[in-house]
């Protein structure tokens, strides 16, 4: 060595730019060295002086990585890996206070001891090592750095109270998960640094702390050895650790090295404890803050001129003890633990027989235990290495790709991806050695990708078990006072600054639900913030919508295509609901009274468009008296109400007056009185909606599926609620009541009182087969008899013959939006423009339940004379007469032949819906009374709208004539009005005596 060579110690606390000091000695120098302690600051300054000088002048050096171009003229390396006998220009130790580690001191010693540079060599460290240096190298310049910034104890916190920027220093793997875990719930996330990671993982985990994705990092004691973060605050979550062999109180210098980390550069910095770590001694506290500790006083050392002639001869090597009294004894360290369970096998006794096997028997035993597995294990892996190196001097590919293949997996969670990190780690170092693989370079880069591999994976399992992105980023937009960007998809789900926070629903917003606590609130804070504008934006575009684009359900939601944004609600006129909108109040009151306003003009429009002939009728003043009142009963009941239930009302009608309500579309029917247009499909379920809102029921009734002529009856369901959707209720099923008219105008041609039977038409019209037929006439006060007869075969259908369809009996299926009223009008003929309709027999007839019952229906009419169309006379139906085959006994063709069930139908006298009238009693002659109170002859069922006026009526002579002479007709025309007679024309006299006989 050259006696010009600088030999200094530059000293002092963290954050003194020591590291910094050291590289930019180096790089003046045309070559140099420099040993680090970890691993991970071997690549963090690696990179340094390859951002500084380029690539292809700077080896990086470790156990698991080498990485060493030809023109090499900067090495930085690990303490361990730092070549010797090299000759460079400057030489520099960081750390070299790890003179005193237990585990690794005497490695530090080592190269404080041995390794110069030829023109200048720098220890970096801690002041606690003037005292040994000064001893044991002599020339030594002494250099001392002051921190530039200052350091101050914050006390205890709670870790959900510890400000951003802070890391958590924890000591075990367990104690920094269960930390980084509830980091995760609280604050968004944190990153994890680990010594055991690989400099990827750990870069990549640094990364996402330094760029603000996360303000937290875990990590182990590993951040004291040099690694320069963006820190404020360092909060030690333990003030034990163990070391190896036994738990241990730290020391006051080591929390010093550790929680110097906070503050770089000109920037303050603060420590103190979380968790369930105590106060730290105040005396402890004022060392750390002014950087006065203990001196060391002796440092660990191990012999390195080792003798390779036997295995014997280098323990002994290893176990000599030092001369010098400042340095002490390395305790058994792994490599020697390895080599002393080695030289117990027989065959690797046999095998190290010569210095050459000796000394590679010590370099497999100095392959570190990436695994951390037991020392027998890790020696047993070690002999089969030893064995391939010394059998065929290298170790098998066949071998080694079994190994790597076995490990090159990425499933799996973080402790099993962190065990094949490790694992492969082992075979990183093996085919960095030189000359234990054939092919150096394809195992070095085929290791390395494995490790590369297994670090992403690793790296992006952490973060997914330990950072919450969308928080933490939301969190740091926030932070940062910027407007933040929302956007909303086709399905609602709004993602904030790229992040999923919910959907929104409408004009309301669903949050995520997986998010609780300090997660849910910034989720909160960031949706509100950047939904503002959408909100705006939507309620002008759903201002703008036509109507196809808005309904309304059957329980009194309004829905924008399948979102909700609104109910309706009772107002002060049943035909007028009242709108409550859904918007959320961060939406603002202009977004609100927006969506309201076009959600009532909707349902203004709505109820205009489908209730049109109903409010036409409330708002026509030309009705008055009777007529008007009338129709306030029909507006109330939404245009369909039971016959019965306005008896007197409708016989207390003239004819005017009925003629007036026709106009509006009201038909008087037997059973109902109804608005056929207020039947359809989409002015029903209207209706039941608005009648529900108008009685406040709480559950709606749901109209029937439309293009059904009867629905099954349902237990509990009231008789209104069938009568609002256009039904009626009659023995296990409900009838729609248009095609009850159509039924009753068919049972008034028919002698209920001899008895008839249902034709087909009748099962056409209602789809019922026979059995439901009968229990459905039982439900109308009829009386089914059953009976039994043999089964006339049915004439062959009549064929078109072109078409070849039949055209006897067909049913005709009618499409589902049919109004149910436009069924009933196929059949009746078209009037003229300006006729009056011809009111139909049950626009006169009196409601079944106020007639008195006589035996018959109180609908039944003349059944219509079937006549021949060619001869006008009528057609007498005959009964063919059984044929008999020949050579066949009459009782056996009637035993083979078949049976047909049938009903006779008979008036069964309401069955006790009578309210109004009495049965007939034998005296006979006495008067009845009629549904409005008086009394009217026996003989008049025109409901007052018949011709007959007294005793006689027409077709009568007498009160029993009407019965006596079989069924009867009647007239639902209403009587003409004759002129008044002028008593001054001179024929006055002549003319009323004319009108006395007719």
């Amino acid at each position: 060595m050259p006696q010009h060579s600088r030999i200094a110690a530059v000293l002092g606390p963290t954050n003194t730019g020591k590291t910094h000091y050291a590289i930019e000695r180096m790089l003046g120098y045309r070559t140099g060295v420099i040993g680090l302690p970890l691993r991970l600051l071997a690549r963090e300054v690696y990179d340094r002086i390859v951002a500084a000088r380029g690539p292809s002048v700077v080896a990086l050096v470790t156990g698991e990585e080498r990485i060493v171009p030809p023109r090499t003229q900067y090495w930085v390396c690990t303490v361990e890996a730092m070549p010797e006998g090299m000759g460079a220009d400057f030489v520099a130790i960081d750390e070299i206070q790890l003179c005193a580690d237990p585990e690794r001191g005497h490695v530090f010693t080592d190269r404080l001891l041995r390794m110069r540079g030829t023109h200048e060599t720098l220890f970096l460290g801690s002041d606690t090592m003037r005292g040994p240096i000064a001893g044991l190298v002599p020339g030594v310049e002494f250099v001392r750095r002051e921190r530039m910034s200052q350091l101050v104890y914050a006390g205890s916190k709670k870790i959900s109270r510890l400000p951003a920027r802070t890391a958590i220093v924890g000591f075990s793997i367990d104690n920094v998960y269960a930390i980084a875990e509830l980091l995760k719930r609280q604050k968004g996330g944190a990153a994890v640094v680990m010594g055991a990671l690989s400099p990827r993982t750990r870069n990549a985990q640094v990364e996402l702390y330094q760029n603000g994705e996360v303000d937290y990092l875990v990590a182990t004691d590993a951040i004291g050895m040099g690694l320069n973060l963006d820190i404020d605050h360092v909060a030690f979550s333990s003030l034990t650790k163990f070391d190896g062999r036994r738990m241990r109180p730290l020391q006051p210098n080591e929390l010093a090295q550790i929680a110097g980390r906070a503050g770089r550069g000109m920037s303050h910095g603060t420590f103190g404890v979380t968790g369930e770590a105590g106060p730290i001694p105040d005396e402890w506290v004022e060392a750390i803050t002014s950087h006065s500790f203990t001196p060391l006083k002796k440092l660990n050392w191990r012999n390195a001129d080792l003798r390779f002639g036997s295995i014997a001869a280098l323990e002994t090597s290893l176990d000599a003890s030092p001369a010098d009294d400042r340095l002490s004894k390395a305790r058994e360290a792994d490599d020697l633990r390895a080599l002393r369970a080695l030289s117990g096998e027989t065959e690797v006794m046999a095998r190290a027989s010569d210095p050459a096997s000796v000394k590679l028997l010590w370099d497999v035993c100095r392959i570190p235990d990436f695994r951390g597995i037991s020392n027998a294990e890790h020696a047993s892996l070690l002999g089969v290495i030893f064995g391939h190196l010394h059998q065929v001097g290298h170790v098998p590919d066949d071998f080694l790709a079994r190994q790597v293949k076995r490990i090159d997996r990425t499933d799996g969670d973080i402790d099993t991806l962190s065990k094949r990190l490790a694992y492969i780690r082992t075979w990183t170092y093996v085919a960095q050695r030189r000359g234990w693989v054939q092919d150096e370079d394809h195992w070095r880069d085929a290791t390395r990708a494995v490790e590369d591999s297994l670090s992403d994976a690793l790296h992006a399992a952490l973060t997914q078990r330990f950072v919450d992105r969308r928080t933490s980023v939301l969190l740091r937009r926030l932070k940062q006072k910027e407007a933040l960007l929302a956007e909303v998809n086709d399905q609602g789900e709004v993602t904030v600054e790229g992040q999923f926070v919910g959907r929104l629903e409408g004009f309301r917003f669903r949050q995520d639900k997986d998010a609780t606590g300090q997660e849910a609130k910034t989720l909160r804070q960031a949706s509100v913030q950047a939904l503002t504008p959408h909100f705006h934006l939507r309620a002008d575009r759903f201002y703008n919508a036509p109507d196809t684009e808005i309904d309304y359900t059957e329980q009194g939601g309004l829905m924008w295509g399948d979102q909700a944004v609104g109910k309706l609600a009772k107002g002060d006129d049943p035909l007028k609901p009242r709108v409550v909108a859904f918007v959320d109040d961060e939406a603002g009151p202009d977004v609100a009274q927006k969506v309201e306003r076009r959600l009532q003009h909707f349902m203004d429009r709505k109820i205009a468009a489908l209730f049109e002939p109903l409010v036409k009728m409330r708002d026509d003043e030309a009705l008055t008296g009777l007529a008007r009142g009338f129709a306030f009963r029909l507006v109330e009941a939404m245009g369909v109400i039971p016959r019965a239930e306005v008896a007197d009302d409708v016989k207390a009608l003239d004819q005017d007056a009925r003629g007036a309500l026709r106009k509006h579309g009201v038909r008087f029917g037997q059973y109902t009185i109804f608005m056929p247009l207020l039947l359809k499909p989409a002015p029903t379920r209207l209706r039941l909606v608005l009648w529900s809102l108008a009685n406040g029921l709480d559950i709606f009734p749901e109209a029937p599926p439309p293009g059904l002529v009867t629905v099954p009856n349902v237990q509990d369901v009231p008789d209104q609620h069938y009568t609002l959707a256009g039904y009626r209720k009659a023995g296990q099923r409900s009838i729609r009541i248009d095609m009850l008219e159509r039924l009753a105008d068919m049972l008034r041609a028919e002698d209920s009182r001899a008895g008839f039977e249902a034709k087909a038409d009748m099962l056409s019209i209602t789809g019922m087969t026979l059995e439901q037929f009968a229990d459905l006439m039982g439900g109308l006060g009829y009386r089914a008899e059953q009976g039994e007869r043999t089964k006339v075969k049915p004439a062959d259908a009549v064929v078109q013959p072109e078409t070849g369809e039949q055209v006897a009996g067909a049913a005709t299926q009618l499409p589902e939006d049919t109004p149910v009223m436009d069924v009933a009008a196929e059949t009746a003929p078209a009037l003229e423009p300006g006729a009056e309709e011809t009111p139909t027999p049950a626009d006169v007839a009196e409601p079944v339940a106020a007639t008195e019952d006589e035996g018959e229906a109180p609908v039944s009419a003349e059944p219509a004379e079937v006549t021949d169309a060619a001869s006008n006379e009528a057609v007498v139906a005959e009964t063919p007469e059984e044929e008999i085959l020949p050579g066949t006994a009459p009782d056996e063709a009637l035993a083979g032949a078949e049976t047909e069930v049938f009903y006779t139908f008979t008036w069964g006298g309401n069955r006790g819906n009578n309210r109004g009238g009495q049965r007939r009693g034998a005296g006979g002659g006495k008067p009845r009374r009629d549904a409005a109170g008086g009394d009217r002859p026996r003989g008049d069922r025109s409901g007052g709208g018949g011709k007959g006026k007294g005793p006689k009526g027409k077709g009568g002579k007498g009160p029993k004539g009407d019965r006596d002479r079989g069924p009867k007709n009647f007239e639902s025309r209403p009587p003409r009005k004759e002129k008044q007679i002028d008593p001054d024309n001179p024929f006055a006299a002549a003319l009323m005596g004319l009108k006395d006989r007719s």
